[in-house]
């Protein structure tokens, strides 16, 4: 019986070669498709998980003001250094808590210039952010606690104002001050956002309100969780700590905002 039907079968395939080999590449194709479509999106996944994971491990970012972008904080007081402590010292299940703040600045070396983005953080900061060194070190305890003109910078300063070349040592200006190159970070690429990581310098924050911002503002704090910590249940303690530190009644709106790394994946 099944030797019948293929013989009836191979002789119907004979009689009708184009109308088979069509159907035969039509199935081809098709496969062929699904199976270029799975990979591409398992690829393109893969790639954004990285991309957010490189922002920090199990990470939280704390902003003044109701929501992310710009405007989001206008009329929302800026956090400062003790609510970085506070966060530290009160909240369970944290690894890792520091300051950010930020500003656009010039930096020169040589005939060499490049815009860049200069940040203020603490040696937790490189923890937080999940920062790593390809040479050289981070800023110590009494480089941070003196505001002291050192700086980490990313891969992208070191090709554009060093050529490549091996900067620890060497002293690049920031705006109107000059500052040591101790450190070298390893490269992250681009961002979730789209934006290069790679393209930063990373100083003490003291030295950044000191003698770029003016002022002693955090304007972001970076919290990550201990592993095997949901940051679900850090994040509801962070909130409450700074609804308490900031005087929020019990009915009125936070004045700023929790974003979980997770929510951007």
């Amino acid at each position: 019986m099944i030797w019948n039907t293929l013989q009836l079968a191979l002789r119907e395939i004979r009689r009708n070669l184009l109308r088979s080999f069509l159907t035969i590449l039509g199935i081809v194709i098709g496969v062929a498709a699904v199976i270029t479509m799975v990979t591409l999106g398992n690829g393109a996944t893969k790639s954004i998980s990285d991309q957010v994971s490189s922002l920090g491990s199990n990470l939280l970012m704390v902003r003044p003001g109701q929501r992310m972008g710009p405007g989001g904080s206008a009329g929302a007081p800026m956090f400062k250094i003790a609510d970085v402590q506070a966060i530290a010292a009160q909240v369970s299940g944290v690894k890792a808590v520091a300051p950010e703040t930020r500003k656009s600045a010039s930096v020169v070396v040589g005939s060499r210039n490049w815009s860049t983005v200069a940040t203020g953080g603490t040696r937790d900061y490189f923890t937080a952010a999940g920062w790593t060194l390809s040479s050289g070190r981070i800023f110590t305890e009494a480089e941070e606690r003196g505001g002291k003109a050192v700086c980490v910078i990313g891969s992208t300063i070191q090709r554009e104002l060093f050529g490549g070349g091996d900067p620890l040592g060497e002293m690049m200006r920031v705006a109107d001050f000059s500052c040591q190159v101790i450190g070298v970070l390893a490269s992250k690429g681009q961002s979730a956002f789209g934006s290069d990581q790679d393209d930063v310098v990373i100083m003490p924050i003291r030295t950044v309100q000191r003698r770029l911002t003016g002022n002693q503002d955090v304007r972001t704090i970076l919290v990550s969780a201990d592993d095997g910590v949901s940051t679900d249940t850090v994040k509801a303690r962070v909130e409450k700590l700074l609804r308490e530190r900031r005087k929020i009644g019990e009915n009125e709106d936070d004045n700023f905002n929790v974003l979980d790394t997770k929510q951007i994946a």
